[in-house]
């Protein structure tokens, strides 16, 4: 059994349907790129597997370790070891970033029916996780995101990443807007981060990432749906060919 399991999902927002009967599977210990041409509904889905409160389930479930949280809040699933790193991270101005990740450690450890971290080894796991991310110390005492750049923001997703070592984890478009060195950090980040204990779904519709972080399956989404798998040697296919022959191919299959 995959510990995220996804069958037959629609979805829908602002009474428009968005997910039109989605299957997907990811286990730990792969990486699963998510690609697709603008409006294909990637990131609605990111947003379904986290419990989005403005999007509406209309049929299929989405079921975590064996569970179904197809209903369940997003702080829920976050406790259960799912983790979404945003596309447009939030500033939260008066939270600093050392308070914000030590309340999510506190949280989780609370959750499973641990004491809560000590300040000497939430500092030693908070500076190991800042010089992974090449982030300075002293953004520990900044308030979350705010006033940070685009590229600070994306690196500080990877951060917590690092620091919650969850179960799966959902990156959607986290490497949009990025220079070159910031790619390379925040690939760095994943690839230092991925193994046997966490599963990952790259969610992009370009390819530079994917040169950095190989993925073991990548699938295409097009209007709503999954339409084509495949390995690493797809993500050469779209480079190569773009989005266009995915929508010829859907049309003549209907």
């Amino acid at each position: 059994m995959a510990d995220l399991e996804i069958r037959n999902l629609h979805v829908t927002a602002e009474g428009k349907e968005i997910l039109k009967g989605l299957d997907l599977d990811v286990t730990k210990g792969e990486i699963h790129a998510l690609m697709g041409p603008n409006g294909s509904g990637k990131s609605t889905l990111a947003n379904a597997i986290m419990g989005h409160p403005g999007l509406v389930i209309t049929e299929g479930r989405i079921s975590f370790q064996g569970t179904d949280i197809t209903e369940a809040d997003p702080d829920e699933r976050s406790r259960m070891g799912l983790f979404m790193a945003f596309q447009y991270p939030v500033a939260i101005p008066g939270v600093t970033v050392s308070k914000y990740l030590r309340m999510v450690l506190n949280a989780q450890r609370e959750e499973r029916g641990e004491e809560q971290i000590k300040l000497k080894d939430f500092r030693r796991q908070t500076e190991e996780a800042m010089e992974l991310m090449s982030i300075p110390k002293e953004f520990s005492s900044r308030y979350l995101n705010d006033g940070f750049s685009g590229g600070e923001k994306k690196r500080m997703e990877i951060l917590q990443l690092a620091m919650f070592v969850p179960q799966v984890a959902v990156l959607d478009e986290t490497d949009s807007g990025l220079d070159i060195d910031a790619l390379r950090t925040v690939a760095n980040g994943v690839n230092t981060l991925a193994g046997p204990d966490l599963g990952a779904l790259i969610i992009t519709h370009y390819q530079r990432i994917l040169h950095l972080v190989e993925p073991s399956f990548v699938h295409v989404m097009y209007d709503g749906r999954i339409v084509k798998q495949g390995g690493p040697e797809l993500v050469e296919q779209l480079e190569k060919k773009g989005y266009g022959w995915i929508g010829d191919e859907v049309e003549a299959a209907a």
